[in-house]
């Protein structure tokens, strides 16, 4: 047995600050074969490449907790990104004013 299916739990990005336990049932060198056990209804496997994986674990509880603990650390970041956004927003809106202020500027001296 490799140790890519010693370790069958993987967490799989689902959007940014989110990620999705998936149980991987078999692999090629390229791509991963699996299902996501937490989701209501469990259909027919998928298929991902390889690269779709963020981390494996050898348990369920193990990928849980790898997610719980992310997403704590994400959220530590949280007022961070908010202040940032606020600044860029303040920024594109002084930027807007000047475009603005610019061709008004030139329609007068014309």
């Amino acid at each position: 047995m490799s140790n890519r299916i010693e370790r069958p739990w993987a967490l799989m990005r689902h959007h940014a600050g989110w990620a999705d336990v998936f149980h991987i049932e078999s692999e090629t060198p390229d791509s991963i074969t699996g299902f996501y056990p937490d989701r209501e209804t469990v259909g027919p496997p998928v298929n991902y490449s390889t690269r779709a994986v963020l981390a494996r674990y050898s348990t369920l509880e193990a990928a849980r907790a790898a997610r719980e603990e992310a997403v704590a650390e994400w959220r530590k970041h949280d007022a961070a990104v908010r202040d940032a956004e606020t600044k860029l927003r303040e920024a594109e809106k002084l930027r807007e004013d000047a475009w603005l202020t610019c061709l008004r500027d030139a329609a007068e001296r014309s």
